[in-house]
């Protein structure tokens, strides 16, 4: 059996119909991890621990006590802490370092225990590779290297959540946990042709996920259809005490649309749709977008459009400043969180030194890599003395801006629909040099993390290169169980999300 083609819905049946156990779908992708080491997906894996998790998930399934996903094995983006695996951020800042307790998102999805007695039952295959601190939009970024992408290895596999999305598109995980704080699930997911979706903020527990920027940071789930996001979505979304972003109506079953018409009482199964207005934003189509990844979304809406849903088309003004008012905000709030990693409290300490600041400034300059020391850069600038103003606070200004400009739009239309990004992946090493250059790859996505805003990346073509290319459907608030089912809709109707990546055996 290929599981690494099943989605884990399939997977979860199974496993209750005991047609497999927790123990060999886990010993079956620590096999393909370790045949997949090429694409430099994992950071760390421990086959003695996700085989011990595995026994117990089985154990609870003979038990009669398993859940939905019980037994099911899931990666973990390295930016949550995880219990027996190396947490690290992918820095050197935080090399080895082995944290000794589990991130929320962590908790809910493992196996049951006294301290966590509502756990899923899933089994943690590893923690897989990204952008240093999250920082990043191509997985060149990684202390310990660039994550190859599945469709062809000569390109970047988005990020920064790279190492997640490579894992699922290589089959080396049959789903995979990612954060988004400008883009860094929906991106990554569009360029390996994955399902992957970031929630309204507050919706997942940031507890024990590794802070870079903590007002724009959500965790979401990545895998191959909509129906396998809301069943881990579901999972991972819990109200939590210790995070005081947690919003207190966090659970709910993200897949209980799926199956079901968008308007009550349709009959008509051919326009399952109908009802649904879907605003396309005419700044998403402007100058800058590529033809091919035009031509696919423009045919995904068309698709829509045949399943019974209305296009009409929108607008977002502030579209293009939403990519200066992150590059204030997200380093401003980075250089914060991090300044905690000097040496003495976190982190590495460098070994020669003369006196105490010289102490501050080796570590986190051998610690931190290029691109994180840019971003702590910026952010401290901003936030100084006589910049904060100019800089810091008008960029907040212009935040709000941004989210009644979404707000308006959603009183002509219940869906936005449009491109993930400009363009489909890039060659490694391509844009390094010049990071405005990759910062301007965010252009789509970072305006729904900074209006707090659910949305998700489903494959929608592929361009001549069999590059794969994402379509974005954003929410208004708390709209994530529609968006999945509207992505749901659109994957019975086609066969993108099925394709398997085209170097992985």
């Amino acid at each position: 059996m290929s599981w690494h083609n099943t989605p884990i819905a399939f997977m979860a049946k199974a496993l209750a119909a005991k047609e497999v156990s927790s123990k060999e779908l886990t010993t079956y992708f620590l096999d393909r991890i370790e045949a997949g080491k090429r694409w430099n997906a994992y950071l760390d894996v421990n086959a003695h621990l996700s085989l011990e998790q595995a026994n117990a998930a089985d154990a609870l399934i003979a038990a009669g006590k398993g859940g939905k996903l019980t037994g099911i094995p899931v990666a973990h983006k390295d930016v949550f802490v995880t219990r027996g695996w190396k947490s690290t951020a992918a820095s050197k800042m935080l090399d080895g370092y082995l944290s000794p307790f589990d991130a929320t998102v962590v908790a809910n999805l493992g196996i049951p225990s006294e301290a966590n007695p509502s756990g899923a039952g899933m089994v943690c295959l590893g923690k897989t590779n990204m952008d240093e601190f999250a920082m990043g939009s191509s997985n060149e970024n990684s202390a310990y290297g660039p994550v190859l992408n599945p469709w062809n290895a000569q390109y970047v596999s988005g990020g920064s959540s790279g190492g997640s999305a490579a894992a699922v598109a290589a089959g080396l995980a049959p789903i995979a946990t990612g954060t988004d704080t400008g883009g860094s699930i929906r991106q990554p997911a569009a360029f390996c042709s994955l399902t992957g979706i970031k929630p309204t903020y507050g919706r997942v527990s940031r507890y024990g996920m590794i802070a870079y920027a903590s007002s724009l940071d959500q965790a979401g789930p990545m895998g191959k259809t909509a129906e396998d996001c809301a069943m881990l979505l579901s999972a991972m979304s819990s109200h939590d005490p210790r995070d005081s972003t947690s919003l207190a109506d966090s659970g709910e079953d993200y897949g209980r649309y799926l199956n079901q018409p968008w308007r009550e009482g349709n009959t008509n199964p051919g326009k399952p749709l109908e009802g649904l207005r879907i605003g396309l934003p005419k700044e998403f189509f402007a100058e800058g977008l590529a033809q091919d990844v035009a031509n696919s979304v423009n045919a995904a809406a068309k698709a829509l459009q045949d399943l019974g849903a209305t296009l009409i088309e929108v607008s977002l003004p502030k579209t293009k400043l939403s990519i200066p008012v992150y590059y204030v905000l997200a380093p401003a709030e980075a250089s914060s969180n991090l300044s905690r990693f000097d040496g003495v409290r976190y982190g590495h300490r460098a070994k020669e030194y003369r006196d105490l600041g010289d102490m501050y400034q080796k570590s986190r300059t051998e610690g931190f890599g290029a691109e994180v020391r840019r971003r702590i850069l910026i952010g401290a600038y901003v936030l100084s003395h006589g910049y904060y103003d100019a800089y810091y606070l008008q960029a907040q200004k212009i935040r709000r801006i941004i989210a009644a400009d979404f707000q308006a739009a959603f009183n002509q239309c219940d869906v936005i629909l449009g491109p993930v990004a400009p363009d489909v992946a890039w060659r490694l090493g391509e844009k390094s040099k010049d990071p405005v250059q990759m910062y301007l790859e965010d252009i789509y996505t970072l305006s729904t993390n900074l209006a707090g805003l659910p949305a998700m990346s489903i494959p929608c073509g592929f361009n001549p290169n069999n590059l794969p290319i994402g379509l974005q459907l954003i929410g208004n608030y708390f709209s994530e169980a529609r968006l999945l089912q509207v992505a749901h809709q659109y994957q019975q109707a086609s066969d993108w999300h099925l394709r398997q990546a085209s170097e992985v055996a």
